[in-house]
């Protein structure tokens, strides 16, 4: 049987996804001063649910509120959620994303090094080494974390999974993509410890493996965990789509249900679409992944063969057409919508009943380029108000109201 949009996914821990579509993570910045979740994540996240995704990925809860990706990150910590009020707002956050039927995964996540100053003066990374391009202002250099810290924020990933399944979520996802503190373990440019945590790939990915298994133990073997990985940094030494291959057979032993596959960091931000650098950049896109549009979907085809799960691709898709293809030509298994999803919350639906053949490339008309991040985060904030998206928005003024907003939202953050 060919398999569409519309056919449901089986999941190797038993659970069943109702079709092939994804919201993937975007990061919201709709916590209060405690980092904890609110009526703007439910209005939002109902949206989202009523929109037809089967599957709804939440955007970078942190573990660790010492260290933030945004300043309006929910944290799932002893002081975001070790009171009632904070698990309860995470049971309603979790009831609205799940109103339409669909899964609503939590996607848990540590930025490391990738934290910004004005929330965190400190960082921490595997090792000393600041991020390259940016200044000290933007994020200050870090330090390299303690055995004993690696261990706890082990710990710290398996308590938050324990706590998205007691709320109510319906499965995880490990960030382990993007430079954030995972993927900058498996990368050598920013891995250079000399212990059991660094060297080898092996040793590179032995805490993404060890966060997978502690927190497969906290929230047993029907609840569904995914991983968002990296097929490359697209840096020169980085963290190579050979790397990668070996991480994803790994991961299937590791009993992982979902992963995710994306590209880049802070660094080298291929994620937004950008052009390729390091050893990757010289390579010619294969004709099917420039007529498919995705970015990463080479990559996935080939990552596909080795995996011992369903494999999604997010990143560049925008035609029902080419989902279809991919999906019936065996590429990949599940199609991951985001940045349209910013808009047009309903689009899922609509691509699902043939209402619409495409999305709207929004991305195309934001001037400059650059606003494009400021642009679609003022989108999701302008939902959560319960207002209507602002398309007209131009983007030299969202990038002021963008810094204005996170500026505001740190000033606000309680114990800073």
């Amino acid at each position: 049987m060919t398999t569409t949009l519309a056919s449901p996914l089986a999941l190797p821990c038993g659970a069943t996804i109702p079709n092939r579509l994804c919201k993937a993570a975007l990061t919201e910045g709709l916590a209060d001063p405690l980092n904890r979740a609110t009526e703007r994540h439910e209005r939002l996240y109902r949206a989202w649910s009523q929109g037809g995704a089967g599957l709804v990925i939440t955007g970078n809860v942190q573990i660790d509120r010492r260290y933030l990706e945004r300043p309006g990150n929910v944290v799932i910590d002893g002081a975001a959620t070790g009171d009632d009020d904070g698990l309860e707002a995470l049971r309603r956050y979790a009831a609205a994303g799940t109103v339409g039927g669909n899964h609503l995964w939590m996607q848990l996540n540590h930025p490391g090094r990738q934290t910004p100053t004005h929330v965190c003066p400190e960082p921490v990374a595997p090792s000393a080494v600041p991020l390259l391009n940016h200044s000290a202002a933007q994020f200050a250099p870090p330090r390299a974390l303690r055995e004993d810290e690696i261990e706890d924020v082990i710990r710290r990933w398996a308590r938050a999974a324990g706590v998205a399944r007691e709320a109510g979520f319906t499965g995880i996802q490990v960030h382990a993509a993007h430079g954030y503190l995972l993927s900058q373990f498996l990368s050598p440019v920013a891995n250079r410890r000399t212990d059991g945590w660094g060297g080898g790939l092996a040793e590179r990915a032995r805490l993404l493996r060890e966060v997978v298994r502690a927190c497969r133990r906290a929230v047993g073997a029907g609840f569904p965990i995914g991983v968002k990985l990296n097929s490359s940094d697209f840096q020169q030494g980085g963290f190579s789509a050979d790397d990668c291959l070996q991480v994803v057979r790994w991961l299937g032993e590791d009993g992982v249900d979902l992963l995710e596959l994306s590209g880049g960091s802070y660094e080298s931000p291929t994620m937004m679409g950008a052009k390729l650098r390091g050893p990757d950049a010289e390579r010619p896109a294969a004709e099917s992944t420039r007529r498919r549009e995705a970015y990463f979907l080479e990559y996935a085809a080939a990552m596909r063969g080795a995996a011992a799960m369903p494999v999604m691709v997010t990143g560049g898709f925008r035609t029902r057409a080419a989902m279809d293809e991919a999906l019936s030509a065996g590429e990949l298994d599940m199609v991951g919508l985001g940045r349209p999803m910013c808009v047009d919350t309903d689009l899922p639906r609509r691509l699902l009943s043939g209402e619409c053949a495409q999305a709207v490339a929004y991305e195309r008309d934001i001037d400059p380029p650059k606003a494009g991040l400021a642009w679609f985060c003022l989108q999701l904030i302008r939902i959560g108000d319960g207002l209507e998206p602002d398309r007209g928005l131009d983007g030299a003024t969202a990038m002021a109201r963008y810094a204005e907003n996170e500026a505001r939202t740190a000033r606000g953050l309680v114990g800073r």
